[in-house]
């Protein structure tokens, strides 16, 4: 174990004596088998698209009628994100819910990550991985769906509706790419706002100063050394454990540990897709791709209409002036707690906002 500063809680990285806890959870409490068996209750399946494998879980409603929903994870999450919301989406009936709101779910691996890596070429940045799940839900014989996502997952969304808006009855997310305050106010700009979206635009800004002064050194590595990086994250299970586990105490609404707000098995499942197929560097391409591509341009316009639900404690504070610049923006809803992974830390919040959103619409 590395030598720690005393008293420095978080801030320089995972403290050493909560990680040790955590291994020996891992080790000698926690139960892969269990986990693997619950996640082998979905039916699974990979296909070949551009050259790349895909794998993806395929959960149909019992109802019929359900409408058809691919849900995308992003980093360091996996399709295990979704393990709490998976059942009230595809059969409300037998979660109390009504049957009316049920979905057929596709929720795939992101190229790179988990069961769908390693990719075996440059170039998977989010643009493409968008055309490659439209071709998946063509191949599932969905030709009318909703897109839901967060993190990548919310670019990849977003992309399926900008490229095919005939196909996409709306676009719901829980982070929206390009809508944070980026550049200093302009006082000017600032005194056409309402007081309370003028607040609102100082504090996004200020939330990405702090981003850029603490928090971006991980999307730096990966953006730039993905593949020097993962020497160390595939060659030690808790450096890998370590480099996850981080995010989820940084990026939800917890206090002191993770566990505050995710639970600590499905973080250690989540952490055992990347742990098990090696790829932590095939996953961490997704920066480097992305910023050799055009890193920070503004989002292209789509027309699907879009929902976003705004948990307080994501990692950007999102503008919804800014947001309509880009975004046919038809649903926005701010709540009271969560952060980045809202499926595991409020699935009922989450499965609530989606099912009204889709309802909204008609179908």
């Amino acid at each position: 174990w590395p030598d720690e500063l005393p008293g420095v809680g978080w801030a320089y990285g995972i403290p050493r004596d909560y990680l040790r806890e955590l291994v020996r959870h891992w080790r000698h409490t926690y139960d892969w088998r269990a986990a693997e068996a619950r996640l082998n209750q979905w039916p699974q399946f990979t296909t070949t698209i551009d050259g790349a494998n895909i794998h993806f879980a395929h959960i149909r409603s019992p109802e019929p009628d359900a409408t058809p929903l691919i849900m995308t994870h992003g980093w360091p999450g996996s399709i295990v994100e979704f393990a709490k919301v998976a059942g009230p989406l595809t059969d409300p009936r037998g979660h109390g819910g009504d049957p009316s709101d049920a979905f057929h779910l596709v929720l795939p691996s992101i190229p790179g990550f988990g069961l769908s890596g390693p990719t075996w070429e440059t170039g998977w940045e989010y643009h493409r991985v968008g055309a490659a799940f439209a071709e998946l839900m063509e191949r599932l014989g969905y030709r009318r769906y909703g897109a839901q996502g967060g993190d990548w997952g919310s670019a990849i969304s977003r992309e399926l509706g900008r490229i095919h808006p005939e196909r996409i009855i709306g676009v719901h997310l829980n982070h929206i790419p390009g809508s944070s305050a980026t550049e200093e106010p302009d006082p000017a700009h600032l005194a056409t706002l309402p007081p309370a979206e003028r607040a609102r635009t100082l504090a996004s800004w200020e939330l990405n100063q702090q981003w850029a002064r603490d928090r971006q050194g991980y999307a730096d590595i990966q953006s730039t050394r993905p593949q020097t990086l993962a020497y160390g994250l595939t060659d030690s299970p808790v450096g890998q454990l370590a480099w996850i586990a981080e995010k989820f105490k940084e990026w939800t609404d917890s206090r002191d540990r993770p566990e505050g707000a995710v639970d600590r098995d499905q973080l250690l499942t989540n952490v055992m897709l990347y742990w098990l197929t090696g790829t932590a560097g095939s996953a961490g391409r997704i920066y480097y791709e992305r910023a050799h591509s055009a890193w920070g341009a503004a989002p292209e316009p789509s027309t699907a209409p879009t929902a976003l639900a705004v948990f307080p404690h994501e990692n950007f504070i999102p503008l919804r002036h800014i947001a309509e610049r880009t975004n046919n923006i038809v649903r926005w809803t701010e709540y009271q707690r969560g952060g980045h992974f809202p499926a595991m830390e409020q699935p009922d919040l989450l499965v609530a906002d989606i099912r009204a959103f889709f309802r909204g619409l008609g179908r």
